[in-house]
């Protein structure tokens, strides 16, 4: 699918980050695209975007939880009749979560949550779209894992494991489909996105769908956080709650604002890649330089001297101090 003009694509979690970029980018190249989020004054300001980018290019939104089976199977039957198409072409498997850190300290509710959108997401989309794709001449299932598909930390201080567990499942899962889709759809093809430090809203996001905005954040959520970070060692007897709270503001927008790849430049490279038939999809050179490192020291990747390897290389700047 070395063109992409003239396709048909869908593209969840549309309405921000990587995702408003593929849509536009999709959208630029000539296709027709459909997307789906949890918002829609955020979907409508991406169509917009995809307008600017290509007024010709049909774009259509659908509010859905990608958590939830039969919103998306109501999706696809808005895409094939808002497209008046029996087919799509892509699918772009990209909404995600943040949250779960911990089995032992984090509740189930959130393990749930991430759960459901980071890996049922995945699940929901393809089974809800497999059929449009098998109806194509070609297709392809581009789905968005991360890093912490392959390396379930985010350093020595933070549990991460909920959405870790979450993104291994999508990598697993998009391996198993290269093999699922050459014996028994050929026509298909299937690649897994890995991101590193991507600069997006989603800690903003992650947080608002939790009800702990980091603007917004309560007494309880800001003695949680004092208790969390506590447990990381860090004396926090001089920080009044107001501390806490501008502290976290400050951790969202660094991550959103001071990312060494952009949601244009990921958008970008995924997009390239797939033109390119691959099928493994690293973004950002953190991204790379990680992956090589866990794979030439796999037993090492969780001690000291791999978080110490890490420091040195000031290469993971979403990985904290």
């Amino acid at each position: 699918m070395k063109e992409l003009a003239g396709r048909i694509a869908v593209v969840t979690g549309g309405g921000t980050g990587m995702g408003r970029e593929l849509t536009r980018q999709l959208a630029a190249d000539g296709c027709q695209v459909a997307m789906c989020d949890v918002s829609a004054p955020n979907m409508e300001d991406t169509k917009a975007l995809c307008g600017q980018a290509s007024p010709t290019s049909k774009v259509s939104t659908f509010v859905a939880d990608v958590s939830d089976k039969a919103q998306m199977r109501a999706f696809a039957d808005h895409v094939a009749t808002a497209h008046s198409t029996p087919h799509i072409n892509l699918l772009f498997n990209n909404a995600g979560i943040g949250g779960g850190g911990s089995i032992v300290v984090d509740g189930q509710e959130e393990w749930d949550k991430v759960f459901g959108i980071c890996w049922g997401g995945v699940l929901n989309g393809t089974r809800a779209f497999l059929p449009m794709l098998l109806a194509s001449s070609e297709g392809h299932v581009v789905n968005t894992s991360s890093v912490n598909g392959f390396w379930a930390c985010l350093g020595p201080g933070i549990a991460h494991t909920a959405y870790s567990a979450a993104k291994f499942a999508v990598k697993g899962f998009t391996e198993a489909l290269t093999v699922d889709f050459r014996l028994n759809a050929p026509h298909l093809k299937a690649s897994v996105v890995m991101p590193g430090h991507i600069g997006t809203s989603i800690v903003f996001n992650s947080g608002e769908a939790f009800g702990r905005n980091p603007k917004e954040l309560k007494q309880e959520h800001i003695a949680q956080l004092r208790e969390r970070l506590g447990r990381q060692g860090l004396d926090l007897g001089a920080a009044s709650d107001e501390d806490l709270r501008s502290m976290a503001v400050q951790q969202a927008e660094s991550f959103r604002d001071n990312a060494p790849t952009t949601a244009v430049e990921a958008a970008t490279i995924i997009l390239d890649r797939v033109k390119a038939d691959k099928w493994r999809i690293l973004v950002g050179n953190d991204a790379h330089v990680l992956d090589e490192m866990v794979r030439r020291a796999p037993e090492e990747a969780y001690e000291q001297s791999f978080m110490d390897e890490i420091r040195a290389k000031n290469t993971f700047d979403f990985i904290p101090s």
